[in-house]
């Protein structure tokens, strides 16, 4: 089994920056893609990010283009998500996760292990 567990989140003003972090442990040697997701209340789950674990494929959904970053670091087994120029509508829980794949990363089904998730709380 995997182990995720994602740190960072918080309550910031619209504007400001945060870095989500998502540390992997267990068998990861099978993980190929890690993605963010995020889930608002009474709204589906969103794609936001995946990178593989080789980092030559980063991946975004179309709300979070231009103002979030993924980056990898293999050495900590760790993945980052930059978000910047936060607005309301980012706030959500972010989860990440792993997939054995490296392909339709977009999808939350493809994933096989999940972190607990995160609060980010964007205030206008």
């Amino acid at each position: 089994q995997v182990q995720l567990v994602e740190s960072g989140g918080g309550l910031v003003q619209a504007g400001d920056s945060l870095r989500l972090s998502c540390a992997a442990s267990g068998r990861t040697g099978s993980s190929r893609t890690m993605g963010w997701f995020r889930q608002a209340p009474g709204k589906e789950r969103e794609f936001v990010a995946a990178i593989s674990w080789s980092g030559s494929s980063t991946y975004y959904g179309d709300s979070v283009k231009g103002r979030f970053t993924i980056s990898a670091d293999n050495a900590k087994n760790t993945v980052y998500l930059q978000m910047n120029s936060l607005k309301p509508e980012d706030t959500a829980v972010y989860y990440c996760a792993t997939s054995r794949t490296t392909g339709r990363v977009i999808l939350g089904a493809l994933y096989s292990y999940w972190g607990q998730g995160t609060q980010v709380t964007v205030s206008s």
